[in-house]
């Protein structure tokens, strides 16, 4: 629990592959066996506007440039996180979050080569400084995790589709975060057994309740 709210907000991070949803619905399903309300969210999409705004940043079939992406994302955080998060965190519930602004740092500032303290600073802007109680962020290698993503035999979105040495570059990112905030960061081997991975981030989630 934070002294800024009665709620706790966990999110989860890590290259597309790296189990993130898997992850979030086993926390989910532990915290809710414990009494917990939980509110699973992600970013883009958790709102009604940011539905439309995810149909775009990873859907739209042509050209959406580097900063318009940014922006795109950046507006999508700004709603999310007013109308949906700071609410339930507010009514004490423990707001599990698939992406956040890590992600932004990670793919736009990383990823498409735009600056990452400025892509940092715009997410904090549209959010009001929020930040996260904790982070949980699931490494894979990219060869790994696009081997993974084959063997769904699904569309890949506009970001899942881009060549590994993108997707390098952005694990690199996260890394980096990771390093330099290692009070809020969990940082766990995505090939690790699932229940293994969720195994460390209950231990981690367990004294904050």
């Amino acid at each position: 629990m934070s002294p800024e709210h009665p709620g706790l907000w966990v999110t989860l991070e890590g290259g597309d592959g790296s189990g993130k949803t898997t992850q979030a619905a086993l926390l989910s399903e532990w915290l809710g066996a414990q009494g917990r309300t939980v509110l699973h969210t992600r970013e883009p999409g958790g709102s009604e506007v940011g539905v439309l705004i995810r149909n775009i940043v990873l859907h739209h079939r042509g050209e959406v440039v580097p900063r318009a992406e940014a922006l795109l994302y950046a507006a999508d955080r700004a709603h999310h996180v007013a109308t949906v998060v700071r609410p339930a965190l507010a009514r004490g519930e423990v707001v599990i979050q698939d992406r956040y602004l890590d992600s932004s740092v990670a793919y736009q500032g990383s990823g498409r080569v735009l600056d990452p303290v400025e892509i940092r600073d715009l997410s904090l802007w549209a959010a009001e400084d929020a930040l996260p109680d904790v982070t949980v962020l699931l490494d894979i290698d990219p060869a790994a995790a696009r081997r993974r993503m084959d063997a769904e035999d699904r569309p890949f979105d506009r970001l899942e589709a881009e060549k590994v040495d993108f997707h390098t570059r952005v694990r690199e990112a996260y890394l980096g975060l990771a390093d330099a905030e290692p009070e809020r960061f969990l940082v766990v081997d995505a090939a690790l057994a699932p229940d293994e991975i969720a195994e460390r981030i209950r231990s981690r989630v367990a004294p904050l309740l």
